[in-house]
């Protein structure tokens, strides 16, 4: 996949996703907090699910038996974010949830490239990169603003 192409399938998908904690928030109030998570995360898997039928290749996962605690970081980092940002956003709004959701990630991503971390490929932090974090962060911190 060309880069041009996956910003701009990332750039979609994470419009998407400053829909997620207002949905979530508004199920809650049918379901419960936690209900509302349990069935966003079940449409997740069953879409998931659909796409490992369709389009994937379910035999893969006969390699499961290698897998190592690091690898559940992934779904339990989904579950945390669902859960927390549900009910932070009745005091953050989405703008401010989204915002801080996305200067932690930034933050962490650096340091992950920086050390090479999961077998990601390692990437310097430059004073460039330096600076639009502080960027994000200075803009979290704007929109966070009481």
């Amino acid at each position: 996949m060309s880069r041009l192409v996956a910003l701009i399938l990332t750039v979609a998908v994470g419009g998407l996703v400053a829909f997620q904690p207002p949905a979530n928030a508004s199920l809650a109030g049918h379901v419960s907090n936690l209900g509302a998570a349990f069935l966003s995360l079940l449409l997740s898997l069953v879409i998931v699910a659909v796409l490992l039928l369709t389009v994937g290749h379910p035999g893969r996962l006969s390699g499961i038996s290698s897998v190592s605690p690091e690898h559940a970081l992934g779904g339990i980092s989904g579950a945390l974010i669902v859960v927390i940002s549900l009910v932070t956003v009745r005091s953050l709004g989405v703008g401010g949830v989204v915002a801080a959701l996305v200067a932690a990630q930034l933050v962490v991503s650096l340091v992950i490239d920086r050390l090479g971390l999961l077998g990601v490929h390692e990437i310097a932090i430059t004073w460039t990169r330096a600076a639009g974090v502080v960027l994000v962060l200075a803009g979290m911190l704007l929109i966070t603003k009481p």
